[in-house]
């Protein structure tokens, strides 16, 4: 065999590999509009930066006609590129082929690409489209999955990882995202769940669409188990690429700085008036949070998730931090077993890969009530306490108005380590609210009042002016931010319009720390 025949050869086979399961299985495809493996890979990557890699292997299998069904590349396409020049390894399971079910030989060609990529330092993204474990293969196909989950598991905090759900992904699969730090999902298309409705209905009776069961909606609002929703591919892929430029490669760097012309001193007088005169009162703290970063731009995570916190990245004088803000809007901004868990792992995440936790804190509490206690709200609520108190990347609070009782403390409070804390005036620290306060320490005074009467008033309307006078005396001498200030537990009160410059300047000062947590193997939060 000459060259030329070996170089046909070679052409050949690419064209082989790079057809999968054929003409007519991907315009099946398109139909559901969903792109194909490759052309997700072509669309999420640099333009002419996909290396495959593992391009002409194939499996092994000869038990039920699977000797006569040899495709290429066996359904997984796997390789390294580029995003925005910054190097990452990727690998898209091909629908067209066999299902893009898991294989013994295509779970080997994940694991040499998320070896490699631990060895580098470098993000691995997973493009998730598979009917799940190839059933003919057995037990060889669990182990493949194992072999991946472990390789989840080591790289966690190492290396980022980005899960993006376009097709179904079912049983033993939905692990392998469920570790990893993002999942995103697209809207009609993709779906995940351990049992599916067929299961369901045999077993418990109950009927469920794939959709409602473990559709992108139900993920991305009611379980938390996703991060993101996307309306097709392209949008799904397009955030992918959004999210990578907030986060480092891998846990020696730093997250990459972006160039912005919003000036550091810029102030915004309408910060002075975004709280309520009336503490009762809601506002949006999206409003505080888009007025101080980098161009108004705040790329949330879990938006439609536990909504009483948000959480999310954006950039203070082109430097990416991690977002923790209590949500007014939303049950007060108060803290219950959902946001306490969404706000606790995003913390981790930025611990872990560098970036700074920026803290607007607006908490009147923990969520009283018999279904947070019997749901486990003590252990819940721990878990953001411990990833605050974990964290050693710089930390900046900004108390815009409540801060009481315990959830004072969690919010990245001072004696939590917090590095920089500072209160706005209309700041209200304390155990309890005024209200609540009043009628503890000034029950006896309430209750006389009520019997013997007070400026001509008796009964609720004497009970009613004492108590007003006492609440209006509370909030004066302890609900502010002045008795928190004196003693050290803040380092400043600040007009609000200076929020940006403050966070700004303390972040540059900040850029050195170096901390540390004590010697150990790990610690055990309360999970």
């Amino acid at each position: 065999m000459n060259i030329e025949q070996k170089l046909a050869k070679l052409k050949l086979r690419d064209e082989l590999a790079e057809a999968g399961g054929g003409e007519e299985r991907r315009a099946r495809e398109h139909k559901l509009g969903k792109m194909t493996a490759r052309e997700r890979i072509e669309f999420l990557l640099d333009e002419g930066t996909f290396e495959e890699t593992d391009k002409f292997v194939t499996h092994r299998t000869t038990e039920f006609g699977m000797g006569e069904q040899v495709i290429l590349g066996d359904g997984f396409v796997t390789g390294y590129g580029r995003i925005e020049g910054r190097l990452v390894f990727v690998f898209a399971q091909d629908f067209t082929v066999f299902g893009g079910s898991l294989s013994e030989t295509n779970a080997g060609k994940i694991v040499k690409i998320m070896d490699q990529a631990a060895r580098v330092g470098a993000p691995v993204i997973g493009l998730n489209d598979s009917g799940g474990a190839r059933i003919q293969e057995g037990v060889r196909s669990l182990a493949g999955y194992a072999d991946i989950f472990l390789r989840n598991v080591l790289s966690s905090g190492v290396v980022p990882q980005i899960s993006a759900i376009m097709g179904p992904c079912a049983g033993g699969a939905v692990y392998s995202p469920a570790i990893t730090d993002f999942i995103l999902m697209v809207d009609k298309t993709a779906y995940m769940f351990i049992t599916g409705p067929e299961v369901i209905k045999a077993v418990t009776h109950e009927e469920v669409s794939k959709d409602e069961l473990g559709g992108a909606t139900t993920h991305n609002a009611k379980s938390g188990v996703a991060h993101f929703l996307a309306h097709d591919d392209a949008e799904c892929l397009s955030m992918v690429r959004e999210l990578f430029s907030f986060i480092p490669s891998n846990n020696l760097e730093d997250p990459p700085r972006k160039p912005t012309t919003d000036p550091v001193d810029r102030s915004d007088e309408k910060l002075d008036t975004v709280v309520p005169a009336e503490s009762n009162l809601p506002y949006d703290i999206k409003d505080v949070i888009t007025r101080v970063v980098d161009d108004a731009y705040f790329f949330e995570v879990q938006e439609h998730y536990a909504k009483n916190i948000v959480i999310g990245f954006a950039r203070f004088n082109g430097r990416p931090v991690g977002i923790v803000a209590n949500q007014p809007n939303f049950l007060a901004g108060v803290l219950d077993i959902n946001s306490s868990i969404k706000a606790a792992r995003f913390v981790r995440f930025c611990d872990c890969f560098n970036i700074p936790l920026v803290t607007f804190e607006d908490v009147p509490g923990f969520l009283p009530g018999i279904q947070q206690e019997h749901g486990g709200i003590i252990m819940h609520g721990a878990k953001l306490l411990y990833a605050f108190a974990e964290a050693t990347v710089p930390k900046i609070t900004i108390i815009t108005r409540k801060a009481y009782g315990g959830a004072y403390c969690v919010m990245s409070s001072k004696h939590i380590r917090s590095d920089v804390n500072y209160a706005w005036p209309t700041a209200e620290i304390a155990v309890m609210g005024p209200e609540g306060a009043v009628n503890i320490v000034y029950r006896r005074e309430l209750d006389r009042a009520a019997k013997e009467g007070v400026d001509g008033l008796t009964g609720a309307d004497a009970f009613n002016k004492v108590r007003a006078q006492k609440i209006e005396e509370f909030r004066e001498s302890f609900a502010n931010p002045y008795v928190a200030a004196e003693r050290g537990y803040i380092d400043g009160v600040i007009r609000p319009r200076d929020t940006r410059k403050k966070i700004i300047q303390a972040l540059e000062m900040l850029d050195g720390k170096r901390d540390k947590n004590p010697a150990k193997k790990h610690g055990n939060i309360p999970l």
